[in-house]
């Protein structure tokens, strides 16, 4: 399929509540746009630490990446308290959940993914999965993983087992990706990267073909990426402190919050459907943010 790039050109920005206008060559669209409340932090720590990615497990608990100690914590969502934690053999990078009581987390500086079974609020490791290159990313794809590299293949399926089932070659002059740290799966099974080297968004399907990239101004060293639906994606843009919420079926690309709601260097996030939460680790930090649509 040949990739379609959508440049969002013209944007207005709106914190919490309001309406966000994208204008193209072809018309003006007007949508309504989601109402935030921000909740009390969780605090996690009494220092500083370098939270690098983190995913929802419950209700009432994350997982969280401690790329400074190389760990893996299962962290109350309520409280903040450590509930689990397992030490790992090399730094931890991304984290996402393969079932309800089972992960999958990156560790980049020796080519590996750690699965880890989770029962009740006891984590446990599982198998290690070896892979070609320096692993960052990572998400699933109905019972497989999607993993992202810093060179060619960029991208590969891979099962649960290690057996590599599709890869991604960027074709022609132009590599399409710098860097992909962060990939995400939407509900309708849709892969999401974010670049912060191109300032690019790009939506891929489950055999790691490009359907359509999107840039904007507003666009500043993305990183960390989370789908409410498959047509309301989270972005976090680091360089310029906000979230960004990116509405593929009409182009348009809006800030939701910025450093006037104590967005600072937004890292990473992840999305909570039941609580309807959005959590926010900063980088490095000490605590977890976080913001409820109303």
């Amino acid at each position: 399929m040949q990739n379609v790039f959508v440049n969002i050109t013209i944007f207005r920005k709106t914190i919490y509540t309001g309406t966000s206008t994208a204008i193209s060559s072809r018309k003006t669209t007007v949508q309504t746009r989601p109402r935030l409340q921000r909740q009390n932090d969780i605090q996690v720590y009494t220092e500083k630490r370098n939270i690098a990615d983190l995913a929802v497990v419950s209700q009432d608990s994350l997982l969280v990446c401690n790329w400074s100690e190389s760990k893996v914590e299962l962290v109350s969502s309520q409280t903040g308290e450590v509930l689990s934690q397992l030490d790992l053999e090399g730094q931890t990078w991304r984290v996402c959940l393969v079932a309800r009581d089972r992960a999958a987390v990156t560790l980049p500086y020796i080519h590996k993914v750690q699965l880890i079974k989770i029962n009740g609020n006891t984590l446990v490791k599982d198998k290690v999965l070896k892979v070609s290159h320096s692993v960052w990313g990572i998400t699933t794809s109905g019972d497989n993983l999607v993993v992202t590299y810093w060179t060619k293949p960029w991208l590969e399926v891979i099962s649960t087992n290690g057996k590599v089932l599709h890869q991604f070659h960027s074709t022609g002059k132009t590599q399409h990706f710098e860097e992909t740290y962060f990939i995400t799966t939407s509900p309708d099974g849709t892969l999401w990267v974010s670049d912060p080297d191109t300032l690019t968004i790009t939506k891929m399907d489950a055999s790691l073909t490009i359907l359509q990239t999107f840039t904007s101004p507003l666009l500043d060293e993305p990183r960390g990426i989370a789908a409410v639906t498959e047509d309301e994606i989270l972005v976090c843009s680091e360089r310029n402190n906000s979230l960004l919420l990116l509405q593929p079926s009409t182009n348009t690309m809006s800030t939701l919050l910025g450093e006037d709601d104590g967005i600072e260097k937004p890292y990473s996030l992840t999305y909570c459907p039941q609580e309807r939460k959005i959590f926010v680790a900063p980088y490095p930090t000490d605590s977890i943010q976080v913001f409820k649509f109303t």
